[in-house]
């Protein structure tokens, strides 16, 4: 009877072990969201290569169009990068970020409309909520927090005019701007 049970509890856990891991896959290839070896749902865990891939991933995304669905993670090479909430890098022409970005973005567009925790390098770098360096042409943070932009334009609106020197300089300089 013991036996029995013990094989009994072993094939449950083996199930189950089984179900979890058919949850992800190692690699996805994809021509686009519907044409591809897994769904858009599948998390990879591994490599992506795209033409336009979507799904949930912690993996290396290289191709055209990377999507990132849920809260994805890896390092993310295209022509255009666009997830719903991100931690790693993204390296791309055009990254876009809807929620929260933590990591590096290089872009000649880089627009995270959520925070972003790290450092933005592109010709215009956008961000809801800035902790971190911009760095490029253009820079706006909508609002910031422990922030350093350099660049011709660097506009932080929640700044004061001169007024919080030196935790803060102001909603518009040229060349840097900052709030601590």
């Amino acid at each position: 009877m013991k036996k029995m049970l013990f094989f009994a509890c072993l094939g449950i856990i083996m199930f189950s072990a089984g179900l979890a891991m058919a949850e992800s896959k190692p690699v996805q290839l994809s021509l686009t969201p519907d044409i591809a070896l897994f769904d858009r749902n599948t998390k990879i865990e591994g490599l992506a290569l795209s033409i336009w891939g979507e799904n949930p991933q912690t993996a290396l995304a290289i191709g055209f169009v990377n999507g990132s669905t849920g809260s994805s993670a890896g390092f993310s090479f295209g022509l255009l990068n666009y997830a719903d909430s991100y931690k790693g890098v993204q390296w791309a022409p055009v990254n876009y970020v809807k929620s929260d970005f933590l990591g590096w973005q290089s872009a000649f567009i880089n627009c995270t409309e959520g925070s972003v925790k790290g450092l933005q390098t592109g010709f215009v770098n956008y961000a809801g909520r800035l902790t971190g360096l911009q760095f490029g042409f253009v820079n706006y943070g909508a609002a910031a927090e422990n922030a350093v932009q350099i660049g011709l334009i660097n506009l932080l609106p929640e700044n004061e005019w001169f007024t919080r020197l030196p935790g803060e300089l102001a909603p518009g300089m040229i060349f840097v701007n900052w709030r601590f």
